[in-house]
């Protein structure tokens, strides 16, 4: 396993890593990657992704002189199928912040997704 850095601290504090080619955006994310890696390996989870975007809210496109509106989107951190069958949409958290706490909801009442948080 292959491990750097490759930028400076992030705004919460976290500091970015390489691992294995991989950039991750803190150390308890790429940690909880290799977790779930373990989990996929030994059967307990499948269909393990990362940096999964789901759309909230659908591009307004231009008309006449008004300008459009990009597409609201959240990109969910891991996500993957449990024992059960069922989608797990996982974020790991630092800092909840306004903008994550409104995804949150929204990934909810859109997709009625309900984002696990694993504390970093």
């Amino acid at each position: 396993m292959r491990l750097g850095t490759f930028s400076p601290r992030a705004k919460y504090g976290n500091r970015r890593i390489v691992i294995d080619g991989e950039k991750f955006d803190s150390l308890a994310e790429a940690s909880r990657w290799r977790d779930l890696l373990l989990l996929q390996r030994a059967g307990k989870i499948s269909r393990l992704q990362r940096q999964v975007r789901y759309i909230l809210l659908d591009a307004i496109p231009r008309v006449g002189n008004k300008p459009g509106q990009r597409a609201i989107s959240y990109v969910a951190d891991f996500a993957y199928w449990d024992e059960d069958g069922r989608l797990v949409v996982e974020d790991v958290k630092g800092v909840r912040t306004e903008v994550y706490r409104l995804k949150a909801k929204l990934m909810r009442a859109v997709h009625g997704i309900e984002i696990t948080e694993v504390a970093a």
